[in-house]
Order: structure tokens, then sequence, then C-alpha cells
């Protein structure tokens, strides 16, 4: 190949990756980021409307205390996480007044999350419906 050649095919290149990082700097400046919420703070997602109202942890034990309303969904507790430092944990509820499922009409109940193999720091509650998240900061 001849040189001239070899500095087109260069500059070819070169316009290439300039069109697709501009491409990308407008799609990443195009997305609508969801704040994080504090607790007291009401947040949707899909049709929902969970409302955390206050969140205690003790001996291996995370309970969040919320409003859940907007939808009669009994399943609607699987898009619920606790988000800590290296791990994760799904609701396993118990007790007299905790969370069997969205409804309509406002209920206040308790999530209970097993924290044991969660690390000490912050905590997140995320809540996923219908391609949309809310996250609250716990912790």
């Amino acid at each position: 190949m001849r040189t001239r050649t070899l500095l087109l095919l260069a500059i070819t290149c070169g316009l290439a990756i300039l069109i697709a990082g501009t491409v990308q700097i407008l799609r990443l400046a195009g997305q609508d980021t969801q704040p994080i919420l504090a607790v007291g703070a009401t947040g949707a997602a899909g049709d929902a409307k969970v409302t955390v109202i206050s969140f205690d942890e003790t001996d291996g034990v995370a309970t969040v205390k919320v409003t859940l309303s907007g939808v009669d969904d009994a399943e609607g507790l699987g898009g619920f996480t606790l988000v800590g430092p290296g791990a994760t944990a799904a609701p396993n509820q118990r007790g007299g007044d905790a969370c069997t499922g969205f409804t309509v009409a406002p209920v206040t109940c308790i999530l209970t999350f097993g924290t044991a193999t969660i690390d000490a720091g912050d905590r997140l509650l995320v809540f996923h419906r219908a391609a949309q998240s809310v996250r609250w900061r716990l912790v």
C-alpha cells in the first residue's frame, strides 16, 4: 500500500471514532436519571406508588415501614431489593404487619430483609416495576 492510502485510511478511522463518540455522548446526555430519595419520600414505578416511612436494622434483620398503593398486585413485593456493600437481599416477609402485596387503596406495612450476609454501610431500597426503578437511601 502506498503512504497516501494509509493516511486516508487513518483519517477515515479517526472520523468514524469521533462520530461514534459524539453519538454516545448525546445518548448519555439524553437519559433521565432518577434521584435517590430519602426516607419519608414517595416514589412511583409503573402504576405502583411507594412511600418509605422508616427504616431500622437490628441483629441482622432490616425492617422498612412502607405505604403501598396504586394497583392490585399480590406478587408486587418481588420488585423490592435491599442493596448493601457486596450483597443484596429480597424481602422475606414475617410478622403480623408484614406486607402481603399491593392494593389500590394505601396500605401501611413492614418489609423485612435478612442482612447477615450484607456488610455494614450504606443501604438502598430499590423498587423495580414496569421497566422503571425508584431508589431510597436508608442509611
